[in-house]
């Protein structure tokens, strides 16, 4: 089995005040000196250990590509979404993972969480078959796609253009914190599971491409996953 997963974030406001000692700035400015000083790229974009835990959508799916079940959380209670998660995870004893960047961010996101918030972790997620960088049961797209850091990273609305699979225009960035602001949670998770959505079929095309999946294999589950992609595009985000 397979975890196709993606997590939503905003940050964490509260322990930002701490560690910049800046206990009454506003949340905006504070945001803003947080990008400057403490983020490593040139986006300004905050590294794992800031955030906050407000979404996550998984996918099940069999060795063979066929999803099974999905499974999610949304809220502001994130020790709640953690526990939620670790259960999901408990699922099944030898799963693998497939993410987009889940190496740089969901995957130390959740262990800095489960620390905050005095969480035991599924072992399966120290496990070898998890950590080894090459490892083919922890797969992430940038390594994939990168040959493991010899070439550019990929964005995974870059590769849906190049595949010409619908993607998601809204639900980036700073607009999770806005659409967050706004109370709209359930928007939130909506967007999540079109990310995983997006994901599981990146990775389709990846496994048809290297010659693990059979073309009429792909083929069938190309277009169930398309129809879903865009089945999810057309709800309404705020009703699920």
């Amino acid at each position: 089995m397979f975890f196709v997963f993606d997590i939503e974030t905003i940050p964490d406001f509260e322990f930002l005040r701490i560690v910049l000692a800046q206990p009454d700035m506003p949340e905006d400015e504070l945001l803003e000196l947080a990008s400057e000083e403490l983020a490593k790229n040139k986006s300004g974009f905050l590294p794992p250990m800031y955030h906050k835990m407000i979404s996550w959508v998984g996918l099940w799916i069999e060795n063979t590509g066929d999803p099974r079940n999905k499974a999610a959380w949304y809220g502001e209670n994130e020790k709640e979404g953690l526990q939620a998660l670790l259960h999901t995870l408990g699922t099944f004893k030898d799963y693998g993972l497939i993410h987009h960047n889940g190496r740089g961010f969901d995957l130390p996101l959740v262990t800095y969480r489960c620390l905050k918030h005095g969480l035991q972790m599924p072992r399966r997620l120290n496990h070898y078959d998890i950590k080894y960088r090459y490892s083919q049961h922890n797969v992430d797209l940038v390594d994939e796609f990168s040959n493991y850091g010899a070439s550019s990273w990929p964005k995974l609305k870059h590769l849906g253009q190049l595949l010409n699979i619908p993607f998601k225009q809204t639900g980036e960035g700073n607009i999770v914190l806005e659409m967050f602001r706004e109370g709209r949670l359930k928007a939130i998770e909506h967007y999540c599971y079109e990310d995983v959505m997006a994901t599981y079929l990146v990775w389709l095309y990846l496994k048809f491409t290297v010659g693990d999946l059979e073309k009429a294999k792909f083929e069938q589950l190309k277009e169930r996953a398309t129809n879903k992609l865009i089945e999810i595009q057309q709800a309404d985000p705020d009703l699920g």
